[in-house]
């Protein structure tokens, strides 16, 4: 299968020039290691080389020696390979000596110490619509940021294409498979997730029913702010009750697995007295693992619309996560008392920002422009600044900006 070019090619390699060594993390099976091999001119894959992980025990210097840089999958493995690859990095005086992958984050302890300075880290997550093809990229999130209008012809994507890409999700070694055998890897990496991958992370074995009970009660609440008294509740069968701190543990659990990842509120000065709302979006890493874990499928998503529309939401959280970071911004989100809300807060590394409502359908566009028209009133503006944008983004149809200001933008048109 040949290499398909990612966002992350370009950050990988500016930070290879910028530093000793750069960490690449991320869910498994996102496209780390073959991201990495890109760049590195020698590799050691400490998953399947037994030899290599008891080197690291032995003498470290034998798995870090090699032309640089040096790729170190899956370093996690061996958590004491940190230090040393920091002493090497120290050592060499040079940049773009080592690359660390790993799919699940360590405890921090006090013998792995600080990389500051020395190592840099990059965040992947499975792919986009622009990287996986499935976007035409006509409207630039760097062009909407600097204010220039918004205008594309219907990228073609309809609803049931929409209903397809939820599903499967932007995994790499997916996305030629029929979509019945993309299905079932994906539910096959739930189950692994539930049974194998949780224990790899701090060594407590749980059982594997209970998760992936809690795993469905998530992907019901996909795109929303529920509770952990909210995900218990939905998790919990007849006879048998799951409780908030068992619910919270897990939810640690996969967010060190990088399998779940909420969306944390934004929180402006506000010049009316609204109040804000501080709970964080729900969401897994791509939304084709809340699909996996309801068993469903494209034709059952599109019985039912509501369902595909938060996941929806959870796909085009995905892509803006990554166009934001290549800008070196954040992906949050905005809700008050008022119900006032914007799905998508995109804050620029210099303090700008814009917001973006997330709608299927394009009817929805006027309800949607109007929230976020609401929101802004809300916002001292003297402080945080006009937005740079103002969007809806919608699963198809015309890219546009409407007679208020707000760019309407179709999801199958938008890239970094």
């Amino acid at each position: 299968m040949s290499y398909r070019a990612r966002i992350a090619d370009a950050e990988l390699q500016a930070r290879l020039r910028a530093t000793g060594a750069v960490i690449v993390e991320g869910p498994r099976a996102c496209g780390k290691t073959e991201t990495a091999r890109q760049a590195a001119a020698s590799e050691v894959l400490l998953d399947v080389d037994e030899t290599a992980r008891a080197a690291v025990a032995l003498d470290p210097s034998l798995v870090l020696a090699g032309p640089v840089p040096r790729l170190i999958d899956e370093w996690q493995l061996e958590p004491a390979i940190w230090n040393h690859v920091r002493r090497a990095v120290d050592d060499r005086q040079l940049p773009g000596q080592f690359i660390l992958t790993g799919s699940a984050i360590p405890r921090d302890d006090a013998v792995r110490h600080t990389g500051a300075g020395r190592i840099l880290r990059l965040r992947m997550r499975p792919m986009t619509l622009s990287e996986s093809g499935h976007s035409d990229g006509a409207i630039s999130l760097a062009r909407l940021l600097a204010g220039e209008p918004v205008r594309a012809p219907d990228p073609g994507l309809t609803v049931a294409d929409l209903a397809v890409r939820v599903c499967v999700g932007g995994w790499p070694g997916l996305l030629d498979l029929p979509v019945p055998e993309a299905l079932m890897m994906v539910r096959g990496y739930l189950e692994e997730t539930a049974r194998a991958d949780l224990v790899r992370v701090d060594g407590v074995r749980r059982d594997p029913v209970r998760v992936l009970r809690v795993l469905r009660a998530l992907a019901r609440n996909t795109a929303t702010y529920a509770t952990l008294t909210t995900i218990a509740a939905d998790a919990t069968e007849a006879g048998e009750t799951v409780i908030d701190d068992t619910v919270g543990e897990y939810l640690r659990v996969l967010e060190r697995l990088m399998i779940v990842e909420d969306q944390p509120a934004w929180a402006p000065s506000l010049r009316s007295r609204s109040r804000l709302r501080s709970a964080a979006k729900r969401h897994f890493v791509d939304p084709s693992l809340a699909v996996a874990a309801l068993s469903a499928s494209p034709e059952q998503l599109l019985r039912d619309v509501n369902l595909l529309g938060c996941l929806f939401e959870s796909l085009v959280v995905r892509d803006l996560r990554v166009y934001a970071e290549v800008h070196g911004g954040r992906l949050l989100q905005y809700h008050d008392n008022t119900g006032a809300e914007a799905d998508a807060i995109i804050e620029t590394a210099e303090g700008g920002w814009a917001a973006f409502e997330i709608k299927l359908g394009p009817g929805r566009v006027d309800a949607a422009a109007a929230s976020l028209l609401r929101m802004v009133e809300r916002i001292d503006l003297k402080r945080a600044g006009k937005p740079r944008a103002l969007g809806v983004i919608v699963g198809f149809g015309y890219g546009y900006v409407r007679d208020d200001g707000v760019a309407v933008i179709p999801i199958g048109a938008l890239s970094p």
